[in-house]
Parts: structure tokens; sequence; C-alpha cells
């Protein structure tokens, strides 16, 4: 068996898997807003589940930002700044007195449903999170592709498609603002939304306001699904993945995705793609089991 950790901004959620991928325990505690503390929680946590059982378990972590390689240190932990330049890996590793296995949590999510969940299936598995921001995981052959420099998968940071800042007029000497997670992510709707029809709503209430055929949410969801097509496409041309699995907030509220489907063929090269557009197995738990996976080495 196998303990998997999701360390988000807001809450530790665990969980313990067994060999066939069942669930055998799921908790969730708060996240301290400090480093040491989250080592410290942590360590409790694993801890308290091993004195349960009276046994030692494999340990992996999904944790927001990525490991820069020459040095072990955390960065692009945008919503959880305090683990930013920190060996987390190391400390963590330090705290439990064994190795402990860490990974973008966009990744673990990834590699959740590549093994046993939607795109277990497939061998090219692209998880694409849409939430407050926009990121994504890359597997292949049910192993997590990170790259040397830990971004591999981060398609919410290229810049926004041509024809999309063309229809807007964008002018912007700030390069963030710039990139596709401005034009498709929670926040970068709720923020384009307010400034093109100055309301100021949340993403979820904006698509709730499409379902209800109001005339400005119908016309910005329908621009949202050609911006989120044109970035998939961009996906679709390098990688070419069997499968895209949608997970976070924002994909919670797509209830189109046979659109964005038929949409992305009008941006791939040759108009055609035989790939597949998926809701995930595991919903919201993806992460946290793709994090006990980490610690099997037949997988990862």
């Amino acid at each position: 068996m196998q303990i998997g950790i999701d360390l988000g901004a807001t809450k530790i959620e665990s969980v313990l898997l067994d060999q066939n991928g069942s669930e055998v325990l799921r908790e969730r505690n708060n996240t301290p807003k400090d480093y040491k503390e989250t080592i410290i929680s942590i360590s409790n946590i694993v801890k308290n589940i091993e004195t349960k059982f009276n046994k030692k378990f494999s340990v992996g972590i999904c944790h927001p930002g990525s490991t820069i390689s020459e040095t072990g240190l955390i960065k692009n932990s945008n919503n959880s700044t305090w683990m930013n330049n920190k060996p987390f890996q190391k400390d963590i590793s330090n705290e439990l007195n064994r190795i402990i296995y860490c990974e973008n949590d966009a990744n673990c999510f990834a590699l959740s449903e590549a093994i046993d969940g939607s795109g277990k299936h497939y061998k090219i598995v692209y998880g694409i999170i849409l939430g407050s921001g926009a990121g994504g995981g890359l597997v292949i052959d049910k192993k997590i592709v990170s790259g040397p420099n830990g971004v591999a998968g981060e398609w919410g940071h290229n810049q926004i498609p041509y024809f999309a800042a063309k229809k807007e007029n964008f002018d912007s000497s700030n390069a963030r603002e710039a990139e596709i997670e401005s034009f498709i992510s929670g926040l970068g709707l709720a923020k384009r939304f307010n400034k093109i029809y100055g309301k100021n709503l949340k993403a979820n209430e904006i698509f709730a306001l499409n379902r209800k055929h109001d005339i400005d949410a119908e016309r910005f969801i329908d621009d949202f699904k050609v911006n989120l097509a044109m970035s998939l496409s961009s996906i679709i041309n390098i990688l070419d993945p069997d499968a895209f699995i949608f997970g976070g907030g924002v994909s919670n509220e797509i209830d189109f995705l046979h659109e964005i489907d038929s949409l992305v063929r009008k941006f791939v090269i040759g108009r055609e793609y035989e790939g597949v557009f998926l809701k995930p197995k595991y919903g919201d738990a993806s992460g946290v089991r793709g994090a006990a996976r980490l610690g099997r080495s037949s997988i990862y």
C-alpha cells in the first residue's frame, strides 16, 4: 500500500491506496501558511496513518510548482509562495527518515488518470488543469514527462493565439497578461469579463449566466471556446496526445467538450485529430491518487 498526499494552498489531502488502487483511507487537514509547519504537518499525517495500520508505507506528495533539478529547490509555486526556494523533497525526506517521492500536482493528476482513470487505454495522456490558473501534465506510457527544467506540460504560460489578441485589440507591456492563462483560466475570465462588460463576476457565475442564455455571457463563452480550442491545437501540433483529461474548477463548468472537439480540428494541421477529450474518472481526487502512485517504481 502507498500513502499519497496532495499539498494544496488551503488543504492537505491524504489517501492510502492498496495494490489494486482502492482507497483504504482518506483524510483532509488545513495547510499551514508556513514552510516549517507544513513539513511538520505532513510528517504528522504520515506517522498517524502508519500508527493506525502499524506499518511503514511508501509516500508520494504532489505539490504546486516544480523542482529545480540542479538545486532541489521549489519554483513557480504561485499560490503557496512559502514553498518557493525551499528544498522540499530533501527536508520532508529527512523529517520522515526515508526517500519521499515528490512531483508537481498537475503531473500527478495526469498520472492518476493515465494509470486507471479515464485515460488508462491511451498512450499519450495530457492532463489539462483549468482552475484559477491554467496548468497541465504530460504522461507517456504511464510515466510522467517533466523535462530537465520541470516545466513540461505548462501550456498555460505560452503566449495567446494571434487571433484572440487581435479580436480584443490586446495591448499590454505585461508579458504575463499575454499568456494563454490570462484568456482561459478562472481568474483570467473574470478579469476580462469585467473589462469588456463592466460586470464583476466570478468564472462560475459567468458560466451560469451562459447556461441561462445571457447574451453577454453567451458571446463571451463562445470566444472562450475558440481560445481554448486554438490553445489546445498548439499542444496537438507538437505532441499529438491520444487523450486530453480536463480537471479543475473551470473544467467542471465545461459541458461542451464535444464542441471543443469539433473546434480543435479547425486549427490542427491537416484539420484532422483522432484524440479524445474526457472528464477525469476520479475528479479532484486524481492528484492525491497520482501522488500515491509515485512510489511504485514499475510505473514511475
